[in-house]
């Protein structure tokens, strides 16, 4: 997430083009999140780096919100940095890496579009900690609201009717 965010689509009377600003600077930082469609909730760290030590602390973080007594499965994709020997796993989560090239199969990803589409895309931000600010209020507003999560979250093929 940052300064060079892109451009979305908007609603506007026929006939119009309304304009959308968008910034030319390079600040951004990362979103590392999680979420459980079963039960509506989520967990993530805005970090402003993108490593195997990020990894570990989004790791740390989801544990923490694992209901007692259950187990995660973390479905991911396979960069590196996600997989690599130096990742610690907590005893209630499993990483289940995705196979590549297959992002709709990443609930993840439906959620920074949403995300994106809806609260971060069509603004300039003022400097680092805005985005930051930014990224972290849109999070906790998503969380707050289960049934967004459940919505886009839910897959028949993983949760049945």
């Amino acid at each position: 997430m940052g300064q060079k965010n892109g451009i979305t689509r908007r609603w506007a009377r026929r006939g119009t083009r309304p304009s959308a600003p968008q910034d030319q600077r390079y600040a951004s930082t990362y979103i590392f999140g999680a979420v459980c469609p079963q039960e509506g909730k989520g967990a993530a760290l805005v970090l402003p780096f993108c490593n195997t030590a990020a990894m570990n602390l989004h790791l740390a973080e989801i544990s923490t919100t694992v209901s007692e007594g259950r187990h995660a499965i973390l479905l991911l994709d396979q960069a590196g940095w996600r997989l690599s020997g130096d990742v610690t796993v907590p005893d209630n989560i499993t990483l289940l890496p995705l196979r590549p090239k297959c992002p709709e199969l990443n609930v993840m990803e439906n959620i920074w579009q949403f995300m994106r589409d809806n609260w971060l895309s069509n603004r300039v931000f003022q400097d680092h900690d805005n985005i930051v600010d930014h990224c972290c209020h849109h999070w906790n507003r998503l969380v707050d609201q289960p049934w967004p999560i459940r919505s886009i979250g839910l897959r028949q093929w993983a949760h049945g009717s």
